[in-house]
């Protein structure tokens, strides 16, 4: 199961480079996910809460903004899979295997990288514009993050 999430999770990285680490580090404060013992023990630190929180939002923001480049461009693609990774090496400690959680989430990045880019098109042309799939994407994002993290609570 863990595994399972731990490729969620890094779709959802694909989707929103922070949201998927800002998640984890809420259900690792909240005691939702027990990662006080492992190396991961930080994400549950209310310091690592606020900074990844900050950062969800501050992308939320900057991905509704014209001149923010394309998530396939070699930096955001670069940073989301390192997201997905460092997230599913999380999801994949409490399972067992920080290895196979930390491939699973950089496939899922790729995936949710991929994937997300050519929905978001597709909705964005069905509204005749990019704003209404964004705030879609931004929701699905949060919302899968939300259950992705509360489904080892």
């Amino acid at each position: 199961m863990a595994y399972l999430l731990a490729l969620l999770i890094g779709i959802i990285a694909g989707l929103r480079t922070m949201t998927a680490p800002a998640a984890i580090a809420w259900g690792a404060y909240l005691g939702w996910l027990p990662l006080a013992e492992s190396w991961a023990g930080f994400m549950g630190h209310w310091v690592a809460v606020l900074i990844l929180t900050v950062l969800a939002l501050g992308e939320l923001v900057a991905d509704q903004l014209p001149s923010t480049p394309s998530r396939k461009v070699p930096q955001q693609f670069g940073a989301r899979i390192v997201s997905g990774a460092f997230s599913g090496a999380v999801m994949g400690t409490l399972g067992g295997s920080l290895l196979i959680g930390l491939v699973a989430g950089a496939v899922g990045a790729i995936i949710g990288t991929y994937g997300g880019a050519a929905a978001r098109a597709s909705l964005a042309a069905a509204f005749g514009r990019d704003l209404p799939a964004a705030l879609i994407e931004d929701a699905v994002a949060i919302a899968g993050a939300l259950v992705i993290v509360a489904a080892l609570a």
